[in-house]
């Protein structure tokens, strides 16, 4: 078994709910009320900052520059399309700047926090359990159900699309197999860490999609 599979493994029921929730069903469906996704858009975009200081530190802490290309890569397209998309959501949803603003949820002010942790630990094993733990997910989920449906707007089909397909899946193999590499290489007690912040994502991630689902 891989490493990663076996950490996803270790996220069980806090996994599953998080690639198979109602909240994505809907989203591919287009039945996913308008102020959900409004109320997710804002929040997810919150994620973008710390994300893209995750994605750096990690691609400074890559053993090599080969190992750094693939993430140097992918961080531009979320700094580009993926940023350009929530701008072009936020407009035709008739989404106002204190719309587009709203205080933080609960799960967003910890799934930051974990993103700044994972980042300022200098380690890199730790940055790949969140960004694995991240980027997994959405394409466990968005894979199933691309292509989208013809009829989709563009703030639920675009969506999809950014995290499904060969491309995105070459990033998540990509993350996956720096984790694995980095894995077989690490003490008992720092595999144990890894488990720890990789379990601590996959929960925090259920509990977003909860929050948005709710909202």
């Amino acid at each position: 078994m891989r490493p990663t599979d076996h950490l996803r493994s270790l996220a069980g029921d806090d996994w599953i709910a998080a690639t198979t929730h109602p909240f994505c069903t809907e989203l591919a469906d287009g039945t996913l009320p308008l102020d959900k996704m409004r109320w997710y858009l804002a929040q997810d975009y919150q994620f973008v900052g710390n994300f893209v200081r995750l994605l750096a530190s990690a691609i400074a802490h890559a053993p090599t520059l080969a190992d750094s290309l693939p993430a140097a890569q992918f961080l531009a397209l979320v700094t580009g399309p993926e940023n350009t998309y929530f701008l072009r959501s936020f407009e035709a949803l008739g989404m106002d700047e204190a719309a587009q603003n709203p205080p933080p949820a609960p799960p967003t002010e910890g799934f930051n926090a974990l993103m700044a942790e994972a980042a300022a630990s200098g380690r890199y094993e730790l940055m790949l359990a969140v960004l694995v733990v991240a980027e997994w997910v959405y394409l466990s989920w968005a894979t199933p159900v691309n292509p989208p449906k013809e009829e989709l707007p563009f703030y639920f089909a675009e969506w999809i699309t950014l995290h499904a397909g060969e491309g995105f899946e070459g990033v998540v193999e990509y993350l996956r197999g720096q984790l694995d590499t980095a894995w077989d290489s690490l003490s008992d007690t720092a595999r144990s860490e890894v488990e720890t912040m990789f379990l601590r994502a996959a929960k925090l991630e259920r509990a977003f999609w909860d929050a948005s689902y709710a909202a």
